[in-house]
């Protein structure tokens, strides 16, 4: 069992949460706070999904699942929105490679309706490639939102039980979780919030009923390894209380 030093605290290697939720925000504030372009903040916010990927593979962690885009965010200015999608595609292709010298399963977690034809393909490939792989889920919430996911849901639980698959006298909440995107995930046991917004946004409303939410005032692209300690250690503490 490994130990290591954070903020004056002590976390236990044994006691990591199975899956990590991060609501990934700030990207815009933290450029604009250096006079830049609010792309360039996306942009620097990559690298920290790379340090935190990493940073949860060494750690243990089972699944990690990053609200890359949301719903919501199609609402956004078109430029921005259309440097989003491109940057998703981009770094679907870019990261692949690493991702598979690392173990690193990579999920979809979102509409497909709606999304550009060349990202999916982006996605598809990289998940095609990653799909045998045993380590880290890296679960991508993409074109996102937790009650589209809800609705998705229940269209599909009618339809099975119109077709006679499911006996709607049978549902519960097990099975009901099997048609969310996150059917076979762990729910979350930790939420991460960067920027310091106390809100869930709209992100795994079903599955975040049992989870410490926790929120740092640090802009995404500024988060590192010791935040993330931080808020594990921050877990820890509240499942020895409770």
């Amino acid at each position: 069992m490994t130990q290591e030093k954070t903020g004056g605290e002590t976390m236990v290697g044994g006691n990591i949460p199975r899956h990590i939720a991060i609501i990934m925000d700030g990207n815009g504030r933290w450029a604009q706070k250096r006079g830049l372009p609010r792309v360039a903040g996306h942009k620097a916010g990559v690298e920290t999904v790379r340090h935190t990927v990493q940073a949860c593979i060494e750690l243990g962690v089972e699944v990690l699942t990053l609200y890359t885009f949301s719903t919501e965010n199609w609402r956004r200015p078109e430029q921005e929105v259309k440097f989003l999608i491109q940057l998703a595609e981009e770094s679907a292709y870019k990261e692949a490679d690493e991702l598979h010298r690392n173990n690193v399963k990579v999920q979809l977690a979102g509409r497909r309706r709606g999304l550009p034809p060349s990202l999916l393909a982006a996605l598809d490939k990289t998940m095609r490639l990653t799909a045998n792989n045993t380590g880290l889920v890296l679960n991508l919430a993409l074109n996102y939102g937790g009650r589209a996911e809800i609705l998705d849901a229940t269209r599909s639980i009618i339809a099975a039980c119109r077709r006679g698959d499911l006996d709607a006298k049978a549902l519960d909440e097990t099975t009901f979780a099997r048609y969310l995107y996150t059917a076979g995930l762990p729910d979350p046991e930790l939420i991460i919030r960067t920027a310091g917004e106390q809100r869930l946004s709209n992100f795994l409303i079903w599955q975040a009923v049992g989870a410490v939410f926790w929120t740092t005032p640090v802009f995404w692209p500024d988060f590192r390894r010791e935040h993330l300690l931080e808020a594990i250690a921050t877990y820890q503490r509240r499942e020895v209380n409770d």
